[in-house]
C-alpha cells in the first residue's frame, strides 16, 4: 500500500480528490475559477463539506464558467440560494459572482488568468518538503501578496489563508508531505 498524506483516507471522495487533484498544478482559467470560488465557499467549513457538494455547486454555477457567472443577477442569486445541494450563504454567493466579474478582468488584462496567478510564484510550483503538517502554514508571503493583489482587483472571500489553500488545490505550491507517493508524483 502505498503511503500518503493522510488526510484523505476513509472518505472516497477525499482519497480521490488527494490522489488526481491535490497539489497539481492548473493551467486551465475554469479550473481556476472554480477552484477560488470553492476555496471561498469552505472560509469556516471543511474541504469534505464542500468537496461532496461539488457537483452541486458545479451544478448551480454553469460549471464554473466565469463569462456566465459574471452575467448573474439577483434572479440567479434568489436561485442558487434556492438549491438544495449547497451551502446557502448569500454573501459567498454573491463574492462568487463578483469574483467572476473581478476575473473577466484579469483575463482582459493577461489574456489568462494561469498567466496572471503563477506569477506569484515565479511561472513554476513551489516545492515544500514538510514532513508533517504541524510544519506548514496557514499562509505564506506569496499567499498575502496573492490576496493583496486580488482584493485590489475585486475579488472577495480571497484573504491570505483562502489564497494559500487555492495555491494548495491548484498546485502552484506541493504541500504533499515528503513521504506521501504524490510529493514526487506532482512534481512531475
Amino acid at each position: 500500500m502505498k503511503e500518503t498524506c493522510g488526510w484523505g483516507t476513509g472518505d472516497p471522495q477525499m482519497t480521490a480528490y488527494h490522489d488526481e487533484e491535490w497539489g497539481v498544478p492548473v493551467h486551465d482559467d475554469r479550473l481556476h475559477f472554480e477552484f477560488i470560488v470553492l476555496e471561498g465557499v469552505q472560509a469556516g467549513l471543511s474541504w469534505r463539506t464542500v468537496l461532496h457538494r461539488r457537483d452541486a455547486y458545479r451544478q448551480a454555477y454553469d460549471n464554473f464558467d466565469p463569462a456566465k457567472v459574471a452575467k448573474y443577477t439577483e434572479a440567479d442569486t434568489e436561485r442558487i440560494m434556492a438549491h438544495p445541494g449547497i451551502i446557502r450563504n448569500r454573501r459567498k454567493i454573491e463574492s462568487a459572482v463578483q469574483n467572476a466579474r473581478a476575473f473577466l478582468m484579469v483575463q482582459k488584462e493577461f489574456g489568462l488568468f494561469d498567466e496572471y496567478i503563477w506569477g506569484f510564484v515565479g511561472g513554476k510550483p513551489k516545492l515544500n518538503s514538510f514532513t508533517s503538517f504541524k510544519e506548514m502554514p496557514a499562509e505564506t508571503e506569496e499567499s498575502r501578496a496573492m490576496s493583496k493583489d486580488l482584493k485590489k482587483r475585486g475579488f472577495n472571500f480571497v484573504g491570505p489563508t483562502i489564497c494559500y489553500a487555492y495555491m494548495q488545490a491548484a498546485g502552484l505550491v506541493n504541500d504533499h508531505l515528503t513521504k506521501c507517493y504524490r510529493w514526487k508524483e506532482v512534481q512531475g
